[in-house]
């Protein structure tokens, strides 16, 4: 029988939490490793039990507390059921959301996704998580997010949803992406529409461009995951008074 990693389940009112979605691997793993280094305790958001749980031992083996929580963005129980779970486990209050969870989708030679002979049914998996995926868990957790004193939402995006840069053929933005690259514009556009609804409360909301990260995603082609991490983590853990509805990477804004 597996060992069964035991956790503190004990929060004081000076414990930030931060739940990251699709945490149990890649980006979302450093980013919760890198939240956890700076006190927080983290929610591990993992579609698949056993994979949460065993990134919830490695980061616990590496000083960081944090436990995890079943999550799949494309399902409105589980939503509902992690938000049920982080209220318990977390004093009832949500100090961070990373928004990281996201998948690509089919793809042809060259990660290509031919607008002209997309199949509808990658399209719609695609904006399901990269979209209303976004959508479902932000809203289940914005309750717990107004309970905090200073709640931050960090919605990881790419460059690839900037139309200004799609639009001008003298900026090299990778292959035709048709069923990807727009569910980030989506999500680019959604965003804003978040921080113009919530302009008048304190959560800061702002979203992030790590660029083309080594991991499972990109089948290992791109930058170290651990630079990628720095600017979700600096923007989930901004100080009152900092900026909102911003969009982007490590050299600073990008259009929209």
């Amino acid at each position: 029988m597996a060992e069964k990693t035991t956790i503190d389940t004990t929060t004081t009112t000076d414990t930030k939490t931060a739940l990251v979605t699709g945490a149990n691997k890649g980006l979302g793993y450093e980013i919760a490793a890198g939240l956890g280094a700076k006190g927080y305790r983290v929610a591990v958001g993992a579609r698949d039990a056993a994979r949460g749980e065993a990134a919830v031992k490695a980061l616990y083996a590496a000083g960081v507390d944090a436990y995890a929580v079943p999550l799949d963005v494309t399902d409105d129980r589980s939503v509902t059921d992690a938000a049920q779970l982080i209220e318990r486990r977390a004093g009832g209050r949500l100090d961070v959301l990373v928004n990281n969870a996201g998948i690509a989708g089919e793809t042809g030679p060259g990660w290509e996704q031919d607008p002209t002979t997309l199949d509808l049914d990658v399209a719609r998996r695609v904006v399901d998580t990269n979209v209303y995926g976004v959508i479902r868990v932000t809203n289940a957790m914005l309750p717990l997010l107004r309970r905090s004193p200073s709640p931050r939402i960090v919605n990881i995006s790419s460059s690839v949803g900037s139309l200004t840069w799609q639009s001008d053929p003298e900026i090299n933005v990778g292959p035709v992406m048709a069923a990807y690259s727009p569910t980030k514009t989506y999500l680019n556009a959604v965003t804003v529409h978040y921080v113009r609804q919530l302009a008048d409360t304190d959560i800061l909301i702002n979203t992030a461009c790590p660029g083309l990260v080594a991991t499972d995603f990109t089948g290992g082609v791109g930058r170290p995951v651990q630079e990628a991490a720095a600017t979700p983590i600096r923007l989930a853990t901004l100080p009152d008074g900092g900026p909102t509805g911003t969009f982007v990477n490590d050299d600073g804004s990008i259009p929209w």
